[in-house]
Order: structure tokens, then sequence, then C-alpha cells
């Protein structure tokens, strides 16, 4: 099974360049976030043409909100309302595309806004409670031995580690690379032994990327990108993911994403 992640920036604007990544990549799952649309105006009849009859939306008007495309049947999906907002960040499905059951965490993490100082930044305030939330979801899931079989991923707006940025030392204290994001990050990771099967093909001591910003003139030539979308899974599913890819070529495609697709392959 190929499961896909994608912050698609508007999926009414680039519902064409989603069936283009299908014919790209022939995924099973596609999980995408931003999808800024109401769920009664996602545009499932050109996805249900590329084969994704199985749609789970949590979506809302303007901004924000995620949805996940499966060729496989949903046999259950479920929403948490992180931090009470109803801001749509949170989807879960779980499909049975072999022997066991996969749920897969469809997640938007907040941006955090440009000041990291929760005291005089809500945005960043309500970014560390949204981590703090997730840690707790996934604590009660460890606790209630049902942290098995679970994937999750999206865009966490966090690059983590010194190469998944361009400059560890010029962005240390930018929103999305503190010390402090990073550390309730990985408090998460923690809470359900999360594995963070990038790194396993991508060295930690190379630049791993998937989001290039619009700003820059030639994003390619500049290449100051940062790792802030991720798939993880849970121990007992380490060792059935079989390969990790972005495919940052869909950064350069015709009214892009300003992040790339990354997604992995998963056996029983």
């Amino acid at each position: 099974m190929r499961i896909v992640s994608w912050n698609i920036n508007s999926v009414r604007l680039r519902a064409p360049l989603v069936v283009k990544l299908i014919k790209k990549l022939d995924p099973d799952i596609i999980c995408l976030q931003e999808t800024k649309c109401p769920n009664d105006q996602f545009p499932e009849k050109a996805f249900a043409k590329a084969g994704f009859n199985h749609v789970a939306k949590n979506g809302i008007k303007g901004y924000h909100g995620v949805a996940t495309l499966s060729r496989h049947e949903v046999i259950d999906s479920h929403i948490v309302d992180y931090c009470g907002k109803g801001d749509g960040r949170h989807i879960a499905v779980t499909v049975k595309p072999g022997k066991k059951p996969v749920t897969v965490h469809n997640f938007y993490v907040p941006a955090g806004g440009d000041e990291p100082d929760p005291e005089i930044n809500d945005k960043f305030a309500h970014k560390l409670a949204f981590l703090k939330e997730m840690q707790n979801t996934f604590k009660k899931l460890k606790k209630g031995g049902k942290a098995a079989g679970q994937v999750m991923l999206g865009d966490l707006n966090i690059a983590p580690g010194e190469h998944d940025v361009w400059s560890s030392k010029q962005l240390k204290n930018v929103v999305s690379h503190t010390a402090v994001e990073i550390a309730e990050l990985a408090k998460v990771q923690k809470a359900a032994d999360w594995d963070d099967v990038a790194r396993r093909f991508v060295p930690p001591e190379e630049k791993l990327y998937s989001w290039w910003s619009y700003r820059a003139r030639d994003w390619a030539a500049s290449d100051r990108g940062r790792r802030l979308d991720h798939i993880w899974v849970t121990p007992d599913l380490s060792a059935g993911v079989t390969d990790y890819g972005v495919l940052r070529a869909a950064r350069g495609w015709e009214r892009p994403s300003d992040h790339a697709p990354l997604w992995i392959d998963l056996t029983d």
C-alpha cells in the first residue's frame, strides 16, 4: 500500500494536480491538508474518476481543512477537534487492504504565526496547546493497548532536525524550528513510540525538505527548504515500510503548492 501526504493549499484550485499525482505515484491513500474547502464543495467526482471512491473530509470554509482519499473501503473514520476550535485539522480513517487494518491519522498542525512567544502571540500558544493535546491523545492510545497499526502524517509545521532546514543556525529563533516546538514534537513522537521513517531512507546528516517558500524567486536554485511534512508509523509497522520519498518535482508544477508530496510504501 502506498500512502501519500500532501499539503495541497486549496484542493479546488489544485484538483488537477492531485490527479497528476495519482498518475505519477499510483497511491492507495492520499492525505491532503490545507484543503480550504467546505465538505459540500469538495471535488469528489474528479478523484472518483481517478479511482478514489472513498473520501473522508474535515473541511471548513476558506482555510485549514484535511481530507483523506482511498482506493480501499474506509471501514471507520473519526475526527478529533483539537483545542475545541472546530478548525478542521485532523481526520483518521481505518482501511483493511491486507490481513490487518491500518489507521491513518491526517494532521494539519497550526503554523504558529511569526513570533515564537506564546505570551504575545496567540497563534504560537495555539500551536503549543495543539501539540500537547496530540501527546495526550497518543498517550491514551498507547496506555489502552491500541498503539498498533497506526500511521500519523501530515503538515506538522515543524522541522525538527539540523538538516531538516537550510540553516539551523539562522532559523533557530524562527517559528517551525525553535527549541520549544522541537521539544514538544519529540514528546508527540515518544507518546506512541512513533518511527520517523524518513530518516531511515535519508540519513540524518543529509538535507531533506518538503516545503519551499513562494517568496523565493527561484525556489529550486536557492533551495532554502524545510521538512515540515512527516510520516510516522507505530513500531509494529516499521518493518513493513519498504520505501519513502518526497516528490520534489511537484513543487515545480504549474501553479504548485508550496509543499511537495511525500509517501511511503507499506506491506503487511
